[in-house]
């Protein structure tokens, strides 16, 4: 598992919005003050691809959040077209051959691929709605151990499970968690959330924050809020 040498890219922002020029606008309201950068489906269907290229190359990092899942040979097909634009993080979900056909796409380039466990959004109900007879701890355990086999880099999941996927896999796997709120913050459509602290105390290496800094009213303040608090642990 790579050290990680600046603080900032400890938080990864979620540009959750609809189009490039909002999304640019955030960008440049937070300056210095953000490293690294999600895309998900609403922007990467909206042109978010271009963005994407433009901040990596401006040094920035980027985590494209699209969640393949298909028969291996073709999640293998796009993760390879994928690797022209080369990512930092790239999620796929974690099913074995899915997992699997992602780490033969990438072939030698340097994404690292995250393996999307149990969406936060998710409690023992959801997934028993949808035929899981597992609880999400003993779900997200063992999708955690399919992703190590599978040689994929790193696991999404809620910062509720870190503690036991981090026994899982060690710690030469990234620890990626979305679902994070500062203190005071509404959970909005999350079910399992921390705290930034208490996410890293957990052994979580990357957290994915979106609305608690892009609908700020002052996005870059919010930020920088939350960099001192993790700055300011032990």
């Amino acid at each position: 598992m790579a050290q990680i040498n600046d603080h900032r890219d400890r938080v990864i922002v979620a540009l959750d919005v609809a189009t490039l020029r909002e999304a640019y606008g955030l960008v440049n309201q937070l300056g210095d003050m953000a490293t690294f950068y999600k895309i998900g489906y609403r922007l990467a269907f909206a042109g978010g691809l271009q963005l994407a290229e433009d901040l990596l190359r401006e040094g920035k990092k980027v985590f494209l959040d699209l969640k393949l899942h298909d028969i291996g040979n073709t999640v293998a097909e796009g993760v390879q077209s994928l690797t022209r634009l080369n990512p930092t993080f790239l999620t796929v979900h974690a099913y074995p051959q899915t997992m699997r056909g992602a780490v033969e796409g990438r072939g030698e380039s340097t994404i690292a691929l995250l393996a999307v466990t149990a969406l936060t959004s998710y409690d023992d109900d959801d997934l028993h709605d949808a035929g899981y007879r597992l609880a999400v701890r003993d779900l997200v355990t063992l999708r955690a151990q399919q992703a190590r086999t599978a040689g994929v880099d790193g696991i999404v999941c809620s910062a509720a499970e870190a503690e036991s996927v981090r026994a899982a896999v060690g710690r030469r796997m990234l620890i990626v968690t979305p679902g994070i709120r500062p203190s005071g913050a509404a959970s909005g459509d999350q079910k399992r959330t921390l705290t930034p602290a208490e996410a890293i105390r957990a052994g979580v290496d990357h957290m994915v924050i979106g609305r608690p800094i892009i609908r700020a009213p002052d996005p870059r303040g919010a930020a920088g809020a939350i960099m001192d608090a993790i700055v300011q642990l032990p």
